[in-house]
């Protein structure tokens, strides 16, 4: 697996894809941050991140994509998916090492996001007025957010040997497990405990409560179980070639 995970990584930057993400997530979150009235942190008159976990998760719906794209429609349209399936790499291996080396260039982009948390404690006052117990479980929520993410992006680049199509499948099913479950409860004719139901299938609802700092198990299961349903999706794929 560690060879697979720094192979990828090696080819995010010699590709330039990993600068581009991540240079695109850090610009992007600083101009809205700092300039854009509607997110601007210094108009919210408190110290907060608020903004920036809202907006962080819009756009990790097109940077994840665009990172987990190549991952395996690549190496099926060059035809090397076959000859690294002849290593000695067991499916296990190539899955885990592509995964790990996705989420791995999700959280280095988040590193330098942290100057945002120097600034608001620097600026408020008094000096350190800031939620520190929700931009930790805020910070954690993107994290975990990332790895289903991920899991997503890597499924949909296993279906398929164009990238781009692998980009807007991922797009569009990172959208519809964000998004989707929450919409249809909302128009949803019924009421009172299915309507509980569907918005606990969205991520939104779960992303929600651990943003708020509170570190629930329920919250943690769901993450893990929707990485793993995907990764098995993944690695079936995987296991079709062989047939």
């Amino acid at each position: 697996m560690k060879a697979i995970f720094f192979r990828e990584i090696n080819s995010f930057f010699s590709s330039m894809i990993g600068f581009l993400a991540m240079g695109f997530f850090i610009t992007i979150t600083g101009l809205v941050l700092w300039f854009f009235p509607e997110y601007d942190i210094l108009s919210y008159g408190y110290s907060t991140l608020e903004s920036f976990f809202t907006l962080a998760p819009i756009l990790f719906l097109f940077i994840i994509p665009a990172i987990t794209m190549r991952l395996l429609s690549e190496e099926k349209q060059m035809g090397t998916l076959e000859w690294v399936l002849t290593k000695p790499f067991s499916d296990r291996d190539i899955l885990l090492g592509k995964y790990f080396a996705s989420l791995f260039i999700v959280i280095v982009s988040l590193l330098p996001t942290l100057i945002y948390y120097f600034s608001i404690y620097q600026l408020g006052y008094p000096k350190g007025n800031i939620d520190n117990g929700g931009v930790i479980g805020s910070y954690f929520g993107l994290i975990l957010l990332a790895s289903s993410f991920c899991a997503i992006g890597l499924f949909c680049s296993s279906i398929t040997s164009n990238q781009i199509v692998a980009f807007i499948l991922a797009a569009v099913f990172s959208a519809l497990f964000f998004w989707g479950f929450e919409m249809v409860s909302k128009f949803s004719s019924l009421e009172g405990s299915f309507d509980y139901f569907l918005k606990n299938l969205g991520i939104s609802y779960h992303y929600d409560s651990i943003s708020r700092g509170v570190l629930d198990t329920r919250d943690l299961i769901y993450f893990v179980s929707l990485t793993l349903f995907f990764l098995y999706l993944t690695h079936f794929q995987l296991e079709k070639r062989k047939v």
